[in-house]
């Protein structure tokens, strides 16, 4: 298989343009959607007991990630690579920079996210299964492994699987929230004021507060610029794969809040843990409720193979540089997959999950970490716009400077909020970057000059 051409394309990159926009939109789709609308619900209308400030949260939400998203499309289809942020940052600053970014996303966010991710799936499942709580974390490693696997023998049917997992994902939400109100079980009423008493219910804190746990629900929107180098024509359905998979997400997730709305009173949303098998047992019954705490597994899966697709590219596109394990950006001669690429993702996820056994709690930092990687995504944006001005751009993000600029303030203004209610969150993210840098000089120090980043 011959290298990739085409401008802003890695010259060592062997890995085939065969995504389409469906399948780059479907992987926006698995990333975004995972357990986040059904846990989170009740904790934003605990700090906003009132619907119309919680349907205003998540499309304040939802707008802060079209912000975002607006920068990444001008980088993605600017940059058509595998890895996403690590390769804007070492172009725009300095590899240093990229490699900082790199292994904070590598190791923080996507291995982190894998390894807790698994840890969610086992921990349902292992009591279904009757196993004993000691099971759960080798289920787990097992979870892993297998989906890594996948990954590992064949881009075309992980992808596949991401593709029918996410077409599930969305059907099935789409059916529960249109045929909810039909059953009649709910009260129309429950979404009511929308706009009376807004003032009085609560200040701009606790809706600062509620906005964090809508961001986490939104994380994900940029997965498709992270296999830009596998996407067919990434200079128009790299952007419109963030749009359009984004787009998707914000309407279903106001669509779902809605039918929870309608079943359940404000009162009552704030103190339930699971909004969406509450819901459906009201609207539907015992079956119901059982119906979707099963799909909530199934969309953990899906949102875990994702993870693991853009994981590995991560490691992949530092592989391509000498930047990490010796052999990661090579590509399967046989399977024509970044295969020791995932491979060491799955290891370094296993790790995780065998070390720090009560895991979620050990990555409350991984939210902050993706707010720094993303803020530093649009500076690198901004950068770039001035220092290299007449470089090609395919796409040039809507509103720039002004949408941009509202992103990073958000996102900082979130961030501090996050280092105060929870140093230790910023301490270890800030720790885990710092990290990065006498690897960088150790791996530059050992192989000498950068093999060519085909900037």
């Amino acid at each position: 298989m011959s290298a990739q051409a085409g401008p802003g394309a890695h010259p060592r990159d062997r890995l085939a343009r065969t995504l389409s926009l469906q399948d780059a939109v479907l992987l926006v789709v698995a990333s975004v959607v995972g357990s986040g609308i059904f846990l989170t619900p009740g904790a934003i209308a605990d700090r906003l007991p009132h619907p119309g400030l919680i349907f205003a949260v998540w499309i304040l939400g939802g707008l802060l990630s079209l912000a975002g998203a607006l920068a990444n499309a001008e980088l993605g289809a600017m940059f058509p690579r595998a890895g996403g942020n690590y390769v804007y940052l070492r172009e725009a600053f300095h590899p240093a920079a990229g490699f900082a970014i790199g292994w904070l996303s590598f190791f923080a966010i996507q291995c982190g996210t894998v390894a807790t991710l698994a840890a969610g799936f086992a921990e349902s499942v292992a009591p279904l299964a009757g196993l004993p709580a000691a099971s759960v974390v080798p289920f787990a490693v097992g979870t892993v492994v297998v989906t890594s696997a996948l990954n590992y023998a064949s881009v075309r049917w992980s992808v596949l699987a991401n593709n029918l997992l996410s077409g599930l994902k969305l059907a099935a939400l789409l059916a529960f929230a249109v045929a909810g109100p039909f059953t009649g079980a709910g009260r129309a009423a429950n979404l009511e004021p929308l706009v009376a008493g807004i003032g009085g219910v609560a200040g701009l804190g606790a809706f600062a507060l509620a906005l964090s746990p809508v961001l986490f629900s939104y994380l994900g929107w940029n997965a498709s610029v992270y296999v830009a180098s596998e996407i067919r024509d990434p200079g128009r359905n790299v952007p419109r794969s963030l749009f359009v998979g984004l787009g998707l997400c914000a309407g279903l997730y106001l669509l779902l809040n809605a039918v929870y709305l309608y079943a359940l009173p404000v009162d009552v949303l704030r103190h339930t843990a699971n909004a969406g098998e509450a819901a459906a047992r009201v609207l539907f019954g015992e079956l119901g409720g059982r119906l979707v705490a099963g799909f909530v597994l199934l969309s953990i899966l899906g949102t875990l193979n994702a993870t693991i697709i853009v994981a590995s590219r991560i490691a992949y596109a530092m592989g391509l540089d000498d930047l990490f394990v010796p052999g990661t950006g090579h590509v399967h001669d046989r399977f024509h997959t970044p295969a020791l690429a995932v491979l060491v993702q799955a290891v370094v996820a296993s790790a995780l999950l065998l070390v720090l056994r009560s895991f979620p709690s050990a990555l409350d930092f991984t939210t902050f970490a993706i707010l720094l990687a993303t803020v530093a995504d649009v500076l690198a944006l901004a950068w770039l716009r001035r220092v290299d001005p007449d470089r090609p751009r395919p796409y040039r993000a809507f509103g720039y400077p002004w949408l941009p600029a509202l992103y990073v303030i958000a996102n900082l203004g979130i961030a501090l909020g996050l280092a105060i209610g929870s140093p230790r969150s910023a301490v270890v993210s800030a720790l885990v970057m710092a990290s990065a840098l006498p690897v960088y000089l150790a791996l530059r120090a050992w192989r000498g000059p950068l093999s060519g980043s085909g900037g």
